[in-house]
């Protein structure tokens, strides 16, 4: 018996590994290095972390590509993140940067940081009703852009949403990115 338990421990790493992975992936996505970093920490070998993560890659339940694009359209919609903390979130995650531009691309292609930056924006306007609508523009452009969004698209979307501001975004237009 003592020769059937070892074999059994023997399998048991790699069974474990791909099954806690299952176990992380049915919670939430996750990128290959944040689920690799994961089962690391729980213990797992580098051969069973690798086995594990080809099972699942073949039987597609990890893909960064499609975790980036999910990612984005969450960060967007859900929490008006624009690209800048998107971008700084994928990398964390050890999402490539090639993949990162493509899914933040899209999102920008079909129009989803458009309406996202407009939601926030509005948002932010009603919350802050009571303060002079130049200090609030100039709040509202400063808190757009911590929020990761590029400086001409808030530009351009302010501009569209309060035109009677227009004139309070001439001096805000001096902090150009390249995105």
């Amino acid at each position: 018996m003592p020769g059937l338990r070892r074999a059994a421990e023997a399998r048991t790493p790699s069974r474990s590994a791909f099954a806690s992975a299952l176990r992380r992936l049915a919670r939430r996505d996750h990128s290959e290095h944040e689920l690799r970093s994961a089962l690391a920490d729980e213990g797992h070998s580098e051969e069973d972390i690798a086995a594990a993560l080809e099972r699942v890659k073949a039987s597609r339940y990890l893909d960064d590509k499609t975790y980036a694009e999910r990612y984005t359209r969450s960060r967007l919609a859900g929490r008006g993140h624009g690209r800048a903390l998107i971008r700084h979130g994928l990398r964390v995650r050890g999402v490539k940067g090639e993949v990162v531009d493509r899914a933040l691309k899209q999102a920008a292609t079909d129009g989803t940081e458009k309406e996202a930056l407009d939601a926030v924006a509005r948002k932010y306007w009603k919350l802050h009703a009571k303060v002079e609508p130049e200090t609030r523009m100039k709040r509202l452009w400063a808190f757009l852009m911590r929020r990761g969004f590029p400086a001409a698209l808030v530009h351009d979307r302010l501009q569209s949403l309060w035109p009677k501001q227009g004139a309070i975004l001439e001096g805000l237009e001096a902090v150009q990115d390249d995105d």
